[in-house]
């Protein structure tokens, strides 16, 4: 486990109580690209609802999230990345320095959200001219307790350029400070990904290797580190230059990602499957297996393509929510008029688990 080293600076992570919660309205929406239409037009192009953080159990050097999205009433949403409410485990102090980046003109401003004024900034980034997005960004001047979010007001992204068409946004609705009650540290059963590894074999022109993804959070930095052919050592033992996203970037990507993908469960178009099991290291998972003809005659290839029948069943208990989403294998097999099928390139879900464990004593 990564040593907590030395924090450069206080920050109010390390105040983190029981109780510290913030709630956001969120939208995103997409359209069809240059409008075109469709015979069978997709729908649920657009989701709309509310998304809270709340600190549930603060066991140093960690605090425990939990990432809840619901209708505007309150109730789960049907879209099956949104359904579920995920753990996330926080450490209070950095291993490193981690800054966010605001890109963009910068004003300030005074508003008014969740019942309060704040002294505000605004960054605004236009990308349009170069067929980039339009980001603005709202946020408090002085986090205080909207410090899980660095302050965060509000958030949007509208799309443009290359046919794109369609936005994304968080809204502040509301805060709530805790108390110093201890709390119970959560099961990382169903974990948005901080706290865990996962490992896949990739299976390219006859090579084969394999790819450890560690994920961290620290300090209101979710952090993602890739590495190739993991040792026999402790899993994840540094995020030494690992990829670092602000949580409420990681929110709006989420928004985002939910409607940037096909709404059912598999995301693939009606067709032929079968259910088999998928074993992976010692979990034997349900599986919804698909096979897609690829090219004609001598060179006729299929892909087959294989999903967990159940994104958030037990099965996959304790694997990031990220390649729940994610085919447990892939591979492209050449497919001769006569003989048994070969084997190209591939990939396939090889192995899962948590690296803090205990509760991270």
């Amino acid at each position: 486990m990564p040593d907590a080293g030395t924090p450069t600076t206080a920050s109010p992570w390390q105040q983190a109580r029981v109780g510290d919660r913030v709630e956001y309205a969120f939208s995103a929406n997409r359209g069809r690209p240059g409008g075109q239409r469709s015979a069978a037009p997709e729908r649920d192009t657009a989701v709309a609802g509310h998304v809270v953080l709340e600190v549930v159990a603060v066991q140093a050097p960690w605090a425990w999230l939990t990432v809840t999205f619901t209708d505007d009433q309150g109730k789960p949403l049907a879209h099956p990345r949104l359904s579920q409410s995920r753990v996330l485990p926080m450490r209070l102090e950095e291993t490193q320095p981690w800054k966010a980046e605001h890109r963009g003109q910068r004003s300030a401003e005074q508003t008014t959200a969740a019942g309060r004024t704040w002294d505000a900034q605004r960054y605004l980034h236009d990308s349009r001219p170069s067929d980039g997005p339009l980001q603005n960004r709202l946020y408090a001047s002085e986090p205080g307790p909207l410090y899980l979010t660095h302050g965060l007001l509000d958030a949007s992204t509208t799309l443009s350029g290359f046919g794109a068409s369609g936005s994304q946004q968080l809204t502040l609705v509301s805060f709530r400070q805790g108390t110093d009650a201890a709390g119970t540290v959560p099961v990382l059963d169903k974990p948005w990904g901080p706290g865990t590894w996962y490992d896949v074999r990739q299976d390219i022109s006859g090579t084969s290797s394999v790819r450890r993804v560690c994920l961290g959070a620290e300090r209101g930095f979710l952090l993602r580190k890739e590495l190739t052919g993991p040792s026999g050592g402790a899993p994840c033992a540094d995020f030494q230059e690992a990829d670092a996203t602000p949580l409420e970037e990681a929110l709006l990507m989420a928004v985002s990602e939910a409607v940037s993908v096909p709404q059912q469960w598999p995301p693939v178009p009606a067709a032929p499957s079968r259910r088999e099991t998928f074993t992976v290291a010692q979990h034997p998972v349900p599986a919804l297996v698909f096979e897609t003809p690829l090219g004609e005659g001598t060179e006729r290839r299929v892909q087959v393509a294989t999903y967990a029948a159940e994104p958030w069943g037990a099965a996959l208990s304790g694997l990031a929510e990220e390649a729940r989403f994610a085919t447990l294998s892939d591979t492209i097999y050449r497919a001769p008029p006569k003989g048994k099928r070969v084997a190209e390139d591939g990939s396939a879900l090889t192995g899962w688990g948590p690296w803090v464990k205990d509760g991270g004593k």
